[in-house]
């Protein structure tokens, strides 16, 4: 006969519900919060380093918890002839198991899998084993994690509806044996495996919802720039970004733009004109945040101009010239390599720009937030 939980077990069952208690709310503030001026931003990734890294310890404190109640032999039940009323209190528990692990691992691998801001604190680390830098995958861990947050939940308040049943209509034991102290010796009953394969298939259904949601749909048509006339045909190329937050590396891409290319081979020397579609940004977590006023207000500035020259520059090539970027010009120059073979040409080339040479994030004045250095990396092949 058992009379209570060890007291190891009833400190990782309060433990582990402070956690998971403490992260629910935090994650709502964090997902409402603003995010424009530079204490928003700071509030906002505040309470996402927050949740996250409390999400994380919940699930190692829950994994502790269930690897210790596997070698301890559980109060019997009180009530074992109240078939119905046990069969739901089993089945809550095994619901509460099971979320307490699927919850914050689905979070902490949309987190891992995205590109983002609000890092992880602690020894936890911003990346895992095995999960990809891809949209794909974080969107759909970001459908499971919200799917499975609703089963919580609901776990979580049959839990305590149960509990305070006990305590103010059944006024026996049940409460008591999670608190202080030694309750009453109870009989044994041998538990049903019901619950389980319930709670099993439910999750089940649950998993194939967020793959479900998870599901990638038709991205909106970005592509506005009309194609160009140009002497060089770009076949292939990537225009990328990176950009520091929070300490840490944001990447991401544009996806519609043209470049009307004249070089000549023999001399080495020719001009550039590229026209960048803003709206078509892609930077993770904060896209939508990027294409805001405060940052490239896509709103009254939709695309950027780069106008240069093209001249040999040591053992290289270097496009010097004008960007114009948000209604404001200024100079750059981007040093590229170039190799041509049969009528194909690739380039490589990297540039570094000041966001506050264009305006963008004037909101946030310091390095504290936002780094003042945009890394800008474009490949680029072109036939003839």
């Amino acid at each position: 006969m058992t009379q209570s939980y060890s007291p190891i077990s009833k400190t990782l069952h309060w433990l582990t519900a402070l956690l998971i208690l403490s992260a629910f709310p935090l994650g709502l503030l964090a997902n409402n919060a603003p995010f424009a001026t530079s204490d928003e931003i700071a509030t906002k990734a505040l309470l996402f380093s927050l949740h996250k890294t409390i999400g994380v310890t919940a699930f190692f404190t829950a994994l502790i918890r269930i690897l210790w109640a596997l070698t301890q032999t559980p109060p019997a039940d009180l009530h074992p002839d109240r078939r119905l009323e046990t069969f739901a209190a089993h089945l809550v528990h095994w619901l509460l198991y099971i979320s307490m692990l699927l919850v914050p691992l689905t979070g902490w691998i949309n987190h891992a899998a995205s590109t983002g801001f609000a890092p992880i604190w602690g020894p936890f680390g911003q990346s895992l084993p095995l999960v990809p830098k891809s949209e794909t995958v974080s969107a759909l861990f970001s459908a499971g994690h919200w799917v499975f947050t609703k089963i919580l939940l609901a776990a979580i308040a049959l839990h305590i509806a149960g509990a305070l049943k006990h305590v103010f209509i059944d006024r026996d034991e049940t409460m008591r044996r999670m608190l202080p102290g030694k309750t009453a010796a109870t009989p044994a009953t041998k538990r049903s495996r019901a619950p389980m394969l319930v709670a099993a298939a439910i999750y089940s259904a649950a998993i194939a919802l967020g793959v479900w949601l998870g599901q990638p749909g038709t991205e909106p048509d970005t592509k506005q720039l009309a194609s160009v006339d140009s002497d060089w045909t770009v076949t292939d190329g990537t225009l990328a970004l990176s950009v520091t937050l929070f300490g840490n590396a944001v990447s991401g891409r544009f996806t519609d733009w043209t470049a009307d290319i004249s070089f000549d081979p023999a001399t080495g020397t020719g001009t550039t004109d590229v026209t960048i579609n803003i709206t078509s940004l892609s930077l993770g977590s904060v896209t939508t945040q990027a294409l805001g006023p405060d940052f490239f207000d896509t709103t009254n500035h939709p695309t950027a101009r780069f106008t240069a020259t093209i001249a040999p520059q040591g053992g290289h090539f270097a496009a010097t010239g004008t960007l114009t970027l948000k209604g404001k010009e200024h100079p750059l120059t981007l040093p590229f390599t170039l190799d041509i073979a049969e009528g194909t040409a690739t380039m490589q080339g990297e540039a570094t720009l000041n966001r506050l040479d264009f305006g963008i994030g004037e909101t946030l004045p310091d390095e504290t937030t936002l780094k003042f250095p945009v890394a800008i990396n474009i490949s680029v092949t072109a036939t003839r």
